[in-house]
């Protein structure tokens, strides 16, 4: 138990410490755009540890930490994200195509033939909108819920647990003010989709 505290204050602090330089790299003009995670990163090294293999993201420019926590994200690809790193080695969201704190694992593998997605962590692409995540998420949280309902998507076993994945989103508070929040969670509990906010 001590280690795995030790290990989240750990983790917690880096994140900070990126966003800290992150930002400092932006106002000195060595970064040309940054948007950042800073005080959103206990609550998403909490969020992680619910997360399994199968599960997806469906969140927002925030996440860093959370993406940190299930190792999908090094600080090193981070900082490669925030100058546009056109290399998919160091900036494997988007090569540099998206803005930074747009996070992204690939679904596909370098062949263009679909990964196993439930021996991996699923994030969703985010966008800039604000509250366009939900949709997505309500979406993926509906897939979930025919994957467990039709027995014939059974047959599609790398796409899906049999339905026994989850649909987590995460977004800030000025955007749970916007349309699509509550048109989502209104959805959400009217199907009973696994969506957890």
């Amino acid at each position: 138990m001590r280690a795995e505290i030790l290990r989240d204050y750990e983790l917690v602090n880096m994140s900070r410490q990126a966003s800290l330089l992150g930002r400092k790299e932006v106002l000195t003009g060595k970064a040309k755009f940054g948007i950042f995670g800073d005080g959103k990163e206990l609550a998403q090294v909490a969020l992680a540890k619910q997360f399994r293999h199968g599960d997806w993201r469906s969140g927002y420019y925030r996440d860093m930490t959370f993406m940190f926590a299930i190792g999908e994200l090094t600080v090193q690809q981070w900082f490669a994200q925030l100058y546009a790193h056109a290399d998919l080695d160091q900036e494997p969201a988007s090569a540099g195509r998206q803005m930074n704190g747009h996070f992204a694992t690939r679904s596909l593998d370098e062949h263009g033939e679909w990964k196993d997605l439930t021996a991996q962590y699923n994030s969703s692409p985010d966008i800039s909108p604000t509250a366009g995540q939900m949709p997505r998420l309500l979406g993926l949280a509906q897939a979930s819920k025919h994957f467990r309902q039709d027995k014939a998507l059974h047959a599609y076993a790398h796409l899906s647990d049999r339905g026994n994945e989850v649909a987590f989103g995460t977004i800030g508070d000025a955007s749970t003010s916007e349309g699509p929040f509550w048109e989502a969670m209104n959805a959400a509990g009217v199907l009973q989709v696994p969506l957890a906010m």
